[in-house]
């Protein structure tokens, strides 16, 4: 059973998740005429507020069961969370019910003249990606918006009718395991590392759902040539004639790549002679901040751009006008000669192992709920540049352990508590081990729920306790166990 189209009868319409794009995708398709009931296996308060506002539009809505299938529904729309074995999926797949995403929902809903996608996957950076790629866009004079997993529902978008010239478009793993028609422009997958591995069962089953976004792509697939994985996506995928495999490295590229000479951001790929002449688009200190991996996230939405044909000096402005969101990488202060870097947003070790790769000197502020996640390799990568650890949060002693194993010099203090104060306590610790030039940074590489509502919480507790600090009147130090 397919999808039917704006102008057909969409029946009866079950959406699972009473989240953003669930609401989202709720009113949308109410909007459509299609018969629509909402479930979610909550039942608190935020649920039951979204669920009287949604009723009140005519839509219904169930919560406390997620499992059960409406009768009569003919097609569910599942919120990115769900994971593909929930036993609502099953009892769909048992009735012969499709189950789709919001994402390919907004595809199915786009017009003739629609805009054109142009789309970011990838383990860590995608929302940094796809805010410089919109920048970009928009420093060309392009009518454009960052939308998908960044917050924006692409249901929205697509239903808005603002007449965008093309879309920057930001797709999870989730998001992408649901959207199985999406066929973009052109699409970049910037990393492959292990995550969501509880969702999807497998590293293979991950890769194989961030590979589904080069599936038709019409212009450029692409890739980072310093990780050969996303490359082998490229060549799994089935793409239009014509289509080009575009990559991007922070070393010399070769013809048909982007990367670094002399501080130069370079293209290789979009010029007339790649073989023997390339573009210059910007300089690496036209980036912030100019961390490798930033590098790297400046280089693939300036080769997305430049597949969709805009000019060097546009790549340029709009890396100049990007300033990236609160907690990733942000530098808060300098206290008596040492930097104070928050990168709350760094909640696995793939994103973690990039920001320690940033700095020179560390003291590092780490700890929270593992995820399931081993800290063996990064710490064995990172220990060169570890002047002290402070480790708090649950599940601190698998990465105090992994120091003891491939770091047993550096100093680590264990603070044994789970409280939100714990953070002032750290920065504290952290300004005991630091020296001057030193950087003390929050990169958890594990995710804040055990003691703080969501990481831009935790990175605002850090920034608090340093401003503290800076004053004169933080630096606890209570509760703290040496190694």
């Amino acid at each position: 059973m397919g999808v039917p189209p704006p102008s057909g009868s969409w029946g009866s319409v079950t959406v699972a998740g009473l989240g953003v794009s669930g609401i989202s995708a709720a009113r949308a398709l109410a909007g459509l005429g299609a018969a629509v009931t909402v479930v979610d296996g909550g039942d608190g308060e935020r649920q039951r507020e979204s669920a009287k506002a949604l009723e009140q539009e005519g839509i219904a809505v169930r919560l406390g069961d997620g499992t059960t299938l409406p009768e009569g529904t003919e097609l569910v729309v599942t919120s990115p969370g769900w994971k593909p074995d929930s036993p609502l999926f099953a009892a769909a797949a048992k009735a012969g019910v499709d189950v789709v995403g919001d994402v390919e929902i907004a595809w199915r809903l786009r017009g003739p003249d629609s805009a054109p996608w142009l789309a970011v996957t990838g383990t860590n950076g995608k929302t940094t990606t796809v805010q410089m790629l919109a920048s970009i866009l928009s420093a060309a004079g392009l009518r454009t918006a960052a939308v998908g997993n960044i917050g924006t529902p692409i249901i929205d978008v697509v239903l808005s009718g603002e007449p965008y010239d093309v879309l920057a478009v930001e797709l999870s793993s989730y998001q992408l395991h649901w959207a199985p028609s999406v066929r973009a422009h052109s699409a970049a997958v910037l990393n492959l590392a292990p995550d969501h591995l509880d969702w999807h069962g497998s590293m293979q089953a991950y890769a194989a759902d961030k590979g589904r976004i080069y599936e038709g792509n019409k212009v450029a697939c692409v890739y980072n040539a310093d990780d050969p994985a996303t490359e082998e996506l490229v060549r799994a995928a089935d793409v239009e004639e014509g289509c080009r495999a575009i990559g991007f490295t922070l070393g010399t590229p070769a013809p048909s790549q982007l990367g670094v000479v002399e501080g130069i951001l370079v293209d290789r790929a979009f010029v007339q002679d790649r073989y023997n002449s390339a573009q210059e688009l910007a300089e690496v200190s036209d980036v912030q901040p100019p961390a490798p991996h930033n590098i790297a996230n400046a280089l693939a939405a300036a080769a997305l751009a430049r597949a969709f044909g805009v000019e060097p000096a546009a790549v340029r402005d709009g890396l100049r006008a990007f300033r990236p969101d609160a907690h990733r990488i942000a530098h808060v202060a300098d206290v008596d000669g040492i930097a104070y870097v928050d990168d709350s947003k760094a909640t696995n070790t793939h994103a973690t192992e990039a920001s320690l790769a940033s700095f020179e000197h560390i003291v590092w502020i780490a700890g929270g709920l593992a995820k399931g996640a081993t800290f063996d390799d990064l710490v064995a990568k990172s220990a060169s540049r570890l002047r002290g650890a402070v480790l708090i949060g649950a599940d601190r002693a698998l990465i105090r352990e992994a120091l003891a194993r491939h770091a047993p010099e550096v100093p680590v203090v264990d603070l044994d508590r789970t409280d939100t104060g714990a953070m002032a306590a750290a920065v504290g610790e952290a300004a005991r081990l630091a020296r001057p030039g030193d950087t003390v940074l929050l990169a958890p590489a594990c995710a804040s729920m055990d003691m703080f509502v969501n990481y831009g919480k935790r990175g605002e507790a850090f920034a608090e306790a340093v401003r503290d600090l800076e004053a004169g009147t933080g630096g606890g130090q209570e509760q703290a166990q040496g190694r």
